[in-house]
């Protein structure tokens, strides 16, 4: 008993002094500039785990991801749809470079995928879907269809899928120094991780915050009301009414000061909608 324990002891003095060297190699950075939103928050990114790297991963997926939906008559079908999200997706790509100039270079790619869930999302490196279920069941104008590409496109600004990886990777260093000890599997590659964090983990409620924060400052400088993203998300809840909630709502909580925030947010920056609506 007194061997067993003291090799446990071993294996978790490993894993805490593995964990703390990752940890010596996460480095803080700021992805994005504040805006007039202010998002200030320090991000902290491991060196394991780099842009370049994940965004390549990314195109990888959202390409394979894209061809099997076709391949199934599933992408684009309705050209007015597809017409209208690609106008509004451009229409806030250009507003990118306010948070983060190298963005504005960046392969952004917009599709419509025929799809009954309320969903959308954008990959790293400007990988965008929005799901048919969200045109048809939210019915958004296209002032609330913007702060929902706004927000999902403020995830890929601020680099929040690299965060959770480089996070994931510190707490798991010790179930990955005792898979070494024992034998037992390796960690997830870095395309199984970024798929986790994409399409099966929730949004902390801070990423919700910034993420909602850029988005409704990226829709008034493209010119539509940042107020909609209010009314957005009360669409979004009343459709959980009764039954459970749009899988868009299932991975992105909504604390309940989020009505609260946003008001606050869109009143910071009503002079940019203004000065770009001509209002």
């Amino acid at each position: 008993m007194k061997k067993k324990t003291s090799t446990l002891r071993g294996i978790a003095a490993a894993g805490a002094a593995s964990a703390l060297t990752l940890l010596g190699a996460c480095a803080a950075v700021q992805t994005t500039d504040t805006g007039t939103v202010g998002v200030e928050r320090k991000q902290y990114m491991s060196s394991m785990v780099s842009e370049a790297a994940l965004e390549q991963e990314a195109a990888q997926q959202y390409s394979s991801l894209i061809s099997q939906a076709r391949s199934q008559g599933a992408v684009d079908t309705n050209a007015a749809q597809t017409a209208r999200v690609k106008a509004i997706s451009q229409k806030l790509i250009r507003q990118v470079g306010v948070f983060r100039p190298d963005a504005a270079n960046w392969k952004w790619e917009v599709h419509v995928l025929n799809s009954d869930d309320v969903n959308a999302w954008c990959m790293p490196g400007g990988k965008i879907a929005v799901y048919t279920g969200l045109i048809n069941q939210v019915k958004p104008t296209d002032a609330e269809l913007a702060a929902v590409i706004g927000h999902e496109m403020a995830h890929a600004l601020r680099e929040h899928a690299r965060e959770q990886v480089s996070q994931q990777m510190v707490t798991n260093m010790g179930l990955s120094v005792l898979s070494a000890v024992t034998g037992a599997g390796a960690t997830a590659d870095l395309g199984s991780a970024l798929s986790e964090v994409m399409f099966t983990l929730p949004n902390s409620r801070t990423h919700e915050a910034e993420a909602d924060r850029i988005g409704v400052e990226l829709a008034a400088r493209a010119g539509y009301d940042p107020r909609a993203a209010v009314t957005l998300w009360q669409k979004m809840g009343a459709l959980s009414q009764g039954s459970a909630p749009p899988e868009f709502l299932s991975t992105h909580p909504s604390a309940s000061s989020r009505s609260a925030d946003l008001t606050e947010a869109a009143n910071k920056v009503m002079p940019l909608y203004q000065q770009a609506s001509g209002k």
